[in-house]
């Protein structure tokens, strides 16, 4: 499923603050992001470009291994690697201990004694560990190392691959590898124009079929073939790529990322710049993530982490290569939507229907033709067929100017931005004049044209000519796949029209939140309640009226404070779940029962071993929807905010939204909105309206101590936050915190 469901950023909360501490606005809003800028925590909020021009376009290659002895594989490399310099216009120097020269080059005997400046070294050699450290003695810039036997292959292999990456940064080599390919350096066609697709893969084998839209017509500039990333990485290429003025959209193949935050920078990189990343993110599955450590011997992330980053940066992610390819391409040739409106035309009544009911269930928009309009095509179209849309032309016309005249006057509509045509078969010569009309038509027009062509051959001259002879329409060969594709078009465009990162809402200095919770942390250990509370409550995080008490005598006088009814606890850092150990007594309303409640609590907690630190008496709450809010951290980008539907429900249901901090309040506002069970917070059964807005609320709190607090806390559990009605704000009922 392509997945980017995006609208621009927007700021500001309503004024009203349930209770203390500075308000989300303050607490989450910065300033937009600049190169050398630092979070709270100290990392970065805006991504460094590599300036790999002199990767791609050296002046000068040195192949360490290089070979002309027929047979060896070294020497197809070697060969490569000369076409491939005379392209680019680089010198090639081959190293060789034992040669006097490779096919008809001078060797050099060693790294050490190359003569001149060397911008790029291909390591054709087993171990690339000793030649990298000659190789800054030599002030060599980049490397490739080819070799295997690194991370992907175990602990040892893993081992070498640290030793591998301490030498490149004590060196100062930028590294491409190792266990990496030769498809940097593949021969791209020259004869093509229009913005181009930059593709990145892991591995090699699976970026074929993007390298291969050269035969369709599509330009490829670059591929970065990234193996196993000891140090140039996916974000590395993804930041240069977006920086390029000939990249129209980037293309990647991903199986695990070294850093999930680089690779965020990275996106949001190419999100400011405009510039579209689709990706392939395997790991979906255990097995799939099993399969892809093994092969490059990184993180894959856990998987519902992975799409929610992705969405909330602007990657598009896909899950086939033809997806992938079919979504680049687009993207990277069509121009910037006029308006969002899709307008289905179809031969035939049954495939018209047949899109527009899947488009529709994609979630594209495909607006009613006014009556102006209908009566406009119904001047060329027969009025016995429907033409409000889709539109059934019953046969495109083929004798005369008609056929022209209904796809112009289609595209000449403020509502329509696309245009798709579904031809399932070849009907010459209808096929062939409705081709030539789109392509004609598509010329005349900023507006996109779409062509689904339906025939298993692929072989008609409609097609391999008229349609992929055209750089302004895009032809796909499956429904899915272009309803995919035109989706992500408008989906990108929509999210990156005002498009305010998500690190400018990331704060730059400490919070007096921060000051206040820090010294309740305690590292190592789990928080009580009560203590968990007090972390909520340093944040502006609204918690019952509650005392902790050490007698049955304080607990009396503590009711009377709080005001009955009340709700009794027991609280210790060893409890995590209370209510199944009977520690938890609701609904109390007299001295008597909370003395004889207190003795229960108590007891309980010594038969079953359990040390407390008191017991809480807690205000009763008015009913509300039960929801959770929580932190915990993900092995690649760290601090995770999750939503759900609380109380028993979270464990039963699992329906919970996850975003990676920092985020804004259009993100924490649609976490609760992709909610399966969001009616409950719109009122059900006569229930009145949740109070959504302070539940975002909560969350951009919870956000800010889970950034400020991002060395000290390991886990938060809010459960359950009870959302009262609207206007009456929520109240966090239960917490659980660990220290790291």
């Amino acid at each position: 499923m392509l997945g980017s469901t995006h609208g621009t950023f927007t700021t500001g909360l309503r004024a009203r603050v349930e209770a203390c501490g500075e308000s989300p606005r303050t607490a989450v809003h910065g300033h937009a992001a600049a190169p050398g800028d630092r979070d709270v925590s100290g990392r970065a909020l805006y991504a460094e470009v590599p300036d790999l021009d002199r990767f791609f376009r050296p002046r000068s290659v040195a192949v360490v291994g290089a070979s002309d002895a027929e047979g060896r594989p070294n020497t197809g490399i070697t060969r490569q690697l000369l076409a491939w310099a005379e392209r680019v216009g680089a010198e090639l120097v081959p190293v060789h201990p034992t040669r006097a020269s490779v096919f008809g080059l001078a060797c050099v005997p060693s790294v050490k004694e190359l003569a001149g400046p060397v911008d790029l070294a291909v390591l054709l050699v087993a171990d690339p560990l000793p030649v990298v450290e000659e190789l800054g003695e030599a002030g060599v810039r980049f490397a490739v190392a080819f070799a295997s036997g690194f991370a992907e292959t175990g602990a040892d292999g893993a081992a070498a691959q640290r030793r591998l990456a301490e030498a490149v940064r004590r060196t100062g080599v930028r590294l491409l590898g190792p266990n990496t390919n030769l498809n940097a350096f593949e021969r791209f066609r020259d004869d093509l124009d229009g913005p181009a697709v930059a593709l990145i893969t892991q591995s090699g084998h699976q970026g074929r079929p993007v390298f291969t839209l050269q035969e369709l017509g599509v330009r490829l500039s670059h591929w970065a073939p990234t193996g196993n990333e000891a140090d140039l990485e996916t974000a590395d290429f993804l930041s240069y790529f977006a920086t390029l003025p000939e990249v129209g959209a980037i293309a990647a193949y991903v199986e695990g990322l070294k850093d999930g935050r680089s690779f965020l920078l990275a996106a949001d990189r190419a999100a400011r710049e405009g510039v579209p990343v689709v990706a392939v993110k395997v790991g979906r599955t255990e097995t799939g993530a099993r399969t892809a450590a093994s092969h490059t011997g990184k993180l894959t992330g856990a998987d519902r982490v992975v799409d929610a980053a992705m969405r909330q940066f602007g990657v598009i992610r896909v899950d086939g290569l033809d997806q992938l390819q079919d979504t680049a391409a687009l993207l990277a040739r069509a121009r910037r939507p006029l308006a969002e409106g899709v307008v289905v035309y179809s031969i035939s009544g049954g495939t018209g229907a047949h899109f527009a009911d899947l488009a529709t269930a994609a979630g594209l928009s495909l607006p009613t033709l006014t009556r102006a309009k209908q009566d406009e095509l119904h001047q060329w179209i027969p009025e016995y067929l429907r033409v409000a849309n889709p539109v059934d032309n019953g046969g495109h016309p083929v004798g005369d100017w008609r056929g022209r005249k209904i796809i112009d006057a289609i595209l000449a509509d403020p509502s329509v931005g696309v245009l798709i045509c579904p031809i399932t078969g070849p009907f010459p010569p209808m096929s062939d004049k409705l081709a030539q009309d789109l392509v004609d038509a598509a010329e005349a027009t900023d507006k996109l044209v779409c062509v689904v062509w339906g025939s298993p051959v692929g072989t008609e001259d409609a097609y391999r000519t008229t349609l992929l002879g055209s750089s302004r329409v895009a032809t796909f060969r499956t429904f899915a796949n272009c309803i995919g594709a035109v989706k992500a078009y408008l989906d990108h465009h929509r999210f990156t029209t005002g498009y305010r990162s998500p690190f400018d809402e990331a704060p730059r200095t400490p919070s007096p939140s921060f000051r206040k919770a820090q010294a309740l942390m305690r590292p190592g250990q789990r928080l009580s309640e009560h203590a968990a509370k007090q972390l909520l409550r340093a944040y502006g995080i609204r918690v019952p009226r509650e005392q902790l008490v050490t007698s049955a005598a304080a607990a009396v006088r503590a009711a009377g404070l709080v005001g009955y009814p009340v709700v009794m606890k027991a609280s210790g850092g060893q409890l995590a779940h209370k209510t199944e150990l009977g520690l938890v007594k609701v609904g109390l309303t007299s001295a008597s029962q909370v003395r004889d409640a207190y003795r229960d609590l108590t007891d309980i907690a010594r038969y079953e071993g359990i040390d407390l630190d008191g017991v809480l008496v807690c205000q009763m709450v008015g009913k509300g929807v039960e929801m959770v809010v929580g932190v915990t951290r993900d092995e690649l980008f760290g601090p995770t905010v999750t939503v759900g539907l609380g109380g028993v429900l979270v464990e039963v249901l699992n329906d919970t939204a996850v975003r990676v901090p920092p985020f804004g309040e259009r993100e924490a506002r649609s976490m609760p909105a992709e909610l399966r069970g969001r009616a409950l917070l719109d009122g059900v059964r006569g229930a009145p309206p949740a109070d959504v807005d302070a539940l975002v609320e909560v969350v951009l709190r919870v956000q800010r101590m889970a950034l400020e607090l991002d060395g000290d806390l390991a886990e938060l559990d809010i459960n359950p936050l009870m959302v009262l009605p609207r206007g009456q704000g929520a109240v966090a009922l239960d917490a659980l915190a660990v220290c790291r």
